[in-house]
């Protein structure tokens, strides 16, 4: 599958790294970083950080897609807005591998189906534990659930900090960078995207 900003899950690399190339790997960055990988308190990091790694970036063993494809028909006609609001996200800037924390809401008009709020909320998860830039996130995240509820619209906003500016760089703190994708109806009428916004008190 391509790895593509609308892709569902990104193309493995070849060749993947054992645990021991990837332990070896730290240790040398802790050396240029000027410490001594051998000292009593670095002796583990090697392989803790491994392991904060295989959790960081869990998103690339799971498909988005495929978390979607329960879904339930009996609603009794439900066609309004499911919006889930709030859901913390935490992904790694691509760019400087530095925390993006933040939160999205994701919102769906359904056509006459729907899915489970938790698999909406791990959604965001499997895009999220990936490199990322907040922008390519928010696309893939709408465009999964697009593709698979096939809604009458999908909207996504995504608010988070990067430390890779406020920690680095210009070292702007309480800075948030807020992204948008509306498909369908949201982005089509201005009267369900105001009323999203307002649900959301958003101005």
């Amino acid at each position: 599958m391509s790895a593509a900003a609308g892709s569902s899950v990104a193309a493995a690399p070849q060749g993947r790294p054992s645990r021991a190339e990837a332990e070896a790997a730290v240790r040398v960055l802790l050396r240029w970083a000027g410490d001594d990988p051998d000292r009593e308190g670095l002796r583990d990091t090697p392989a803790r950080a491994v392991r904060a790694y295989e959790e960081w970036f869990a998103g690339y063993r799971d498909d988005p897609e495929e978390i979607l494809r329960r879904t339930f028909a009996e609603v009794d006609g439900y066609d309004e807005m499911v919006l889930l609001r709030d859901i913390r996200l935490e992904s790694v800037c691509e760019h400087h591998m530095a925390p993006i924390i933040g939160s999205a809401h994701v919102a769906y008009l359904p056509e006459r189906r729907v899915v489970g709020i938790s698999k909406l909320a791990r959604v965001v998860e499997a895009f999220a534990r990936r490199l990322q830039i907040q922008e390519r996130m928010t696309v893939q995240i709408a465009d999964a659930i697009d593709r698979v509820l096939q809604p009458r619209g999908v909207a996504v906003l995504v608010r988070a900090e990067h430390q890779c500016m406020t920690t680095r760089g210009v070292h702007k703190p309480g800075v948030a960078l807020i992204t948008s994708r509306m498909t369908g109806a949201f982005r089509d009428d201005p009267a369900l995207r105001a009323e999203l916004m307002a649900v959301l008190g958003c101005r």
